[in-house]
């Protein structure tokens, strides 16, 4: 996967919030930040290349049902997609809707020219398979990198479009100069969505990975070994200061809606992030940190299929 090039301004900030560890400066991750300089590429490029493809990007999202949160996270998708010159091909389905129907507007959207990246919004209502779904999706439509085909890529070290969460951490990362190579890095969850491909990526990046899940015994003791330790496991504030040690890099992957003292609802991870950031040398905040990115990266993985045609 390339990646494109992120400002030398957003790189000194990193570097110095590295650096200000000696002095207990809060070293936020600003994952806000770093998709703003992402999606500002992009749409430059885009710019670029519209007069040679003869069309803008398309993404085509599709959402079935009508979950709330999924509702939020496909609209927020299609406005990113507007700013930036991105078409939205995206359709609604109601919850009912059967395997097959969705199975054959895959297929018409693999034939469309004018469509880059397919997307499936998950999670599904119950009677639907996604892993099937996904598996109709042309790879080299497979914006969210979770066909087998990218996956198998993924493992290989070779090009392709790869899962957009662990793709966003990696380059939030290396936005803030965050060293991986021979770092010992700790993966807390192991979906295909997040855990598999995180630490894959991290290997790839030369790191000793760990992957801790529900069944790893002495959990706090694994995560505490981590200098880079990534969280995605979906349980509020999980990870408290005595489950990380001093100077360690804390992913935050985790978005979870909890009632504060107050009765109002408020968006955590899976950190105790309050109780960390005085003894992270750095940390992502939730929200803020890696959703900004994982959006990011679904546009990347658009352009970059788009740029393919021209290959």
């Amino acid at each position: 996967m390339i990646h494109y090039p992120l400002s030398t301004t957003h790189y000194q900030r990193g570097a110095l919030l590295i650096l200000g560890m000696a002095n207990d400066t809060p070293k936020i991750l600003d994952g806000k930040v770093t998709a703003r300089t992402i999606k500002a590429s992009l749409k430059a490029e885009i710019e670029s290349l519209q007069s040679r493809m003869g069309r803008p990007p398309g993404l085509a999202v599709l959402l079935v049902g009508d979950d709330p949160a999924s509702a939020v996270y496909v609209r927020n998708k299609q406005k990113a997609c507007d700013r930036i010159g991105i078409t939205s091909f995206g359709r609604t389905f109601p919850a009912s809707t059967e395997q097959a129907e969705l199975e054959d507007t895959i297929h018409a959207l693999n034939q469309d020219e004018r469509v880059d990246g397919i997307l499936v919004q998950l999670p599904l209502p119950h009677h639907l398979d996604a892993v099937a779904l996904l598996h109709h999706i042309d790879p080299r439509k497979d914006v969210d990198g979770l066909h087998a085909t990218n996956l198998g890529k993924l493992v290989r070290s070779e090009m392709g479009l790869r899962s957009c969460t662990p793709e966003g951490v990696m380059a939030l990362l290396k936005e803030y100069d965050i060293e991986i190579s021979g770092k010992n890095a700790v993966v807390v969850g192991r979906s295909i969505l997040v855990g598999k491909p995180m630490a894959l990526m991290l290997l790839e990046a030369n790191a000793t990975v760990t992957i801790a899940h529900s069944r790893s015994q002495n959990l706090s003791e694994i995560t505490r070994s981590a200098d880079i330790l990534v969280s995605a496991v979906g349980r509020p504030q999980m990870i408290t200061s005595e489950w990380v040690k001093p100077g360690a890099v804390v992913i935050d992957v985790g978005i979870n809606r909890i009632i504060d003292h107050e009765g109002k609802g408020k968006l955590v991870g899976d950190v105790d992030f309050e109780a960390l950031k005085p003894i992270c040398s750095a940390i992502t905040p939730v929200p803020g940190g890696i959703g900004p990115m994982t959006v990011a990266i679904l546009l990347q993985n658009t352009v970059w299929s788009y740029r393919q045609k021209i290959a």
